[in-house]
């Protein structure tokens, strides 16, 4: 049986539906440009009949122009969930008048109300605010034009990039401390802090990418470069927390955390299992090398979990002769070697940049 969408997932949809380059979108536009308003409804089609009355039964593609032409008529237009077939023009919308409504146009007071109600999406388009705006369910979205969000995603880009900067010189410090065995849990929360700061920008990007539609193909690429060392920084989670969590559960709590919680340190150290008053830790951490061994690009993801299960800690596989890393499943004399070269190769790169 498929797992339910989540809220976000559905609103992200919606957003897709929606995006310039689709026919819903020129449509709209095309209402919009005309002076006129539109009141679209988007769902399973035996609820929103049971919800509405009246009006035109059609069982048509849906297309741009016919959208418009249909949209001069006051009642609603009724859509299959995937917005591909008009059911029904001119329709009379009637959700439940007790569901509470902050709106103070009738169209829009409807829109949110049938939304609500049927758990379908429901846009209103304005032709006396010039304004398209969306219902999902129990939320509501205002859609802005293509420049807007093109401010807000530029706007959004250079903040990551900031925050990048930052992040990478952290990381770049947390690796020298890593080689050294000098590595504190306040070096590592604020590495994973950074990186999670990072995350959420990247996510409130999503919305704005998938509204621009064919015009965000440019704005996601340049997101995506600048997010790569993402990946790499989640990996001092799985580097640093301890049995009695796991990965998951510590990162899917990190992505949980409230901002005040993530500004404070020691709610990411509970969340690694270590105390929360972090003077109380005064000895040194042992990453686990999951992070530096990745760095090296010369290993695969289940040979380094199978050194990190031979040996525990970072320190020791430096560490280990040539011997013991080739009995390691998946290692052998040749991969021994690449990995001992690799890691010194990697511990000198950093201190000639760092010089």
């Amino acid at each position: 049986m498929p797992r339910a969408k989540t809220a976000e997932q559905l609103f992200l949809e919606a957003l897709k539906m929606v995006s310039p380059g689709t026919k819903l979108r020129e449509a709209i536009s095309t209402v919009l440009q005309s002076g006129n308003g539109a009141l679209l409804c988007f769902g399973p089609p035996k609820r929103l009949s049971d919800l509405s009355e009246a009006g035109v039964r059609l069982e048509q593609a849906a297309t741009p122009q016919l959208i418009f032409e249909l949209s001069k008529m006051d009642g609603a237009i009724i859509f299959n969930g995937d917005g591909s077939k008009i059911l029904w023009a001119n329709r009379f919308l009637k959700p439940d008048s007790r569901l509470p409504s902050d709106e103070t146009g009738t169209r829009h007071r409807a829109a949110e109300r049938m939304a609500a109600q049927a758990k379908c999406m429901v846009i209103a388009v304005s032709e006396r605010r010039a304004s398209v705006t969306l219902y999902l369910h129990q939320r509501k979205y205002q859609l802005d034009s293509i420049a807007t969000l093109l401010n807000k995603s530029n706007q959004a880009m250079q903040t990551i990039e900031k925050f990048m900067t930052v992040l990478n010189t952290e990381m770049s410090e947390l690796t020298a401390r890593e080689f050294q065995d000098m590595v504190t849990i306040f070096d590592v929360c604020r590495v994973i802090q950074r990186f999670e700061m990072v995350a959420r920008i990247g996510r409130e990007m999503e919305p704005y990418i998938l509204e621009l539609g064919d015009e965000g193909r440019l704005v996601k690429l340049q997101m995506d470069e600048l997010l790569m060392p993402i990946e790499e920084a989640e990996l001092v989670i799985q580097d640093y927390f301890r049995d009695k969590t796991t990965f998951r559960k510590a990162r899917k709590e990190l992505s949980e955390l409230d901002q005040q919680d993530l500004l404070n340190l020691g709610s990411i150290a509970h969340l690694l299992g270590y105390s929360t008053n972090l003077r109380s830790i005064d000895t040194y951490l042992s990453p686990k090398g999951y992070r530096v061994l990745t760095q090296t690009h010369r290993l695969t993801g289940q040979i380094i979990k199978n050194l990190v299960d031979r040996f525990g800690t970072l320190q020791q596989i430096m560490r280990a002769p040539k011997d013991d890393l080739v009995d390691v499943e998946g290692v052998g004399e040749v991969l021994a070697e690449r990995v001992r070269v690799g890691l010194n190769l990697l511990q000198n790169q950093l201190a000639l940049d760092r010089r």
